[in-house]
Parts: structure tokens; sequence; C-alpha cells
């Protein structure tokens, strides 16, 4: 069918001379020219429709262009509801936020991948901590992102930013199981 838009031709606006037309009940009317498929329409109390102008010949219907209309509408708005809308979520860390803080923003951010959605990992640093060593700081936000446990790529790799340094990450097509989390050491008491 059409898309909607304001160029869907009806009846004396239809410029093509010969038309495949399509009936009300669905039916193939096959090639008629203008004024015939006209009649057929003025004869079923309905509109012609041209609803692929594009082809050779035009394709169109007979039909009620009211409904038509509605119809189109309604697909349309059933592709919208279909449609996943992906967010980018963020994760800030600092340089001294401990091991267990970044498990924990490690599986959030998993749990974001799951869901779909991008995730902006960024290293946050203030005062002292913008004259550290570059290296050491990229690989701090590196170490972040490993302990995520979910298969993921990198959308965008790890950059200066305004705040540190961020890198983005998405799911990963791919895979299509989450990676295997990573290992804990068990100490037990004796």
């Amino acid at each position: 069918m059409a898309a909607l838009n304001d160029k869907t031709r009806i009846n004396r606006e239809i410029t093509a001379r010969e038309l495949r037309v399509v009936g009300a009940q669905g039916e193939n009317l096959g090639v008629l020219s203008l004024s015939d498929a006209l009649k057929a329409a003025a004869e079923a109390n309905l509109d012609l429709i041209e609803i692929s102008p594009n082809a050779v010949p035009p394709v169109a219907k007979v039909a009620d262009y009211g409904k038509f209309l509605y119809e189109l509408k309604k697909k349309e708005g059933a592709a919208r509801a279909k449609a996943k809308v992906s967010e980018t979520k963020e994760v800030q860390i600092k340089v001294g936020t401990g091991e267990n803080d970044m498990r924990l923003k490690a599986k959030k951010a998993a749990e974001w991948l799951a869901e779909g959605h991008r995730v902006r990992a960024e290293l946050f640093l203030k005062g002292r901590y913008k004259g550290m060593d570059e290296a050491f700081l990229k690989t701090r936000l590196e170490k972040f992102l490993l302990l995520i446990p979910y298969a993921y790529r990198v959308a965008e790799p790890i950059t200066k930013s305004p705040k540190g340094f961020a890198g983005i990450i998405e799911r990963d097509p791919k895979a299509a199981k989450p990676a295997a989390a990573p290992k804990q050491e068990t100490h037990e008491n004796k």
C-alpha cells in the first residue's frame, strides 16, 4: 500500500491514462483506461485511489477514501508501536571507586545492554585527578568495561571528554547469550 502523504491522488486528480485497477473486494479488474476506472468506481459508489503511482502502469484501487486513510494511519501507528526505542544510559565511575561498587555498576550496565540500550561509561575526573597519566586513566576505565558480564561491542572508543574519559558500548548482535559472569574467588573459613 502507499505511504500516507499529501500526494495520494484520488478520482480526477489521477493523471495516468491507463491504470491497473483493483476492485473494492480485492479482485483484479485488469488494466483499464482512466475513464473506465472512474466509471467502475462511480458504479460502486466509491473513490478511485492511486496506491502505487510509480508502477507501470500505475495501480489504483476502488475504495472509500476515508476508510483507506484510516487503515493507513492504523498500520503506521502499529509500526511505530513495534519500533524499539533505544536510549544511551550512563554509568559514571571515579578513580577511587571501589571494586564492589564497580561490580554493581557493571551489573546495571549489563541489564541495560540486555534491554537493548547503549551504555556510556565515563571516568569522572575532578581536581588533581585531571593531571594524572592518561594511559593509567584509560586503563582504569577499560578495567571497568571488562567487569561487565554481557557480550558487547565498542560503539565509540574511549576518548577524552569534558568531564574525564568516556566510551560507548552497545549490545553485540552476534552474541545471542550474555557472557559468563567473571568468577569470584571464594574464601572458606576454617
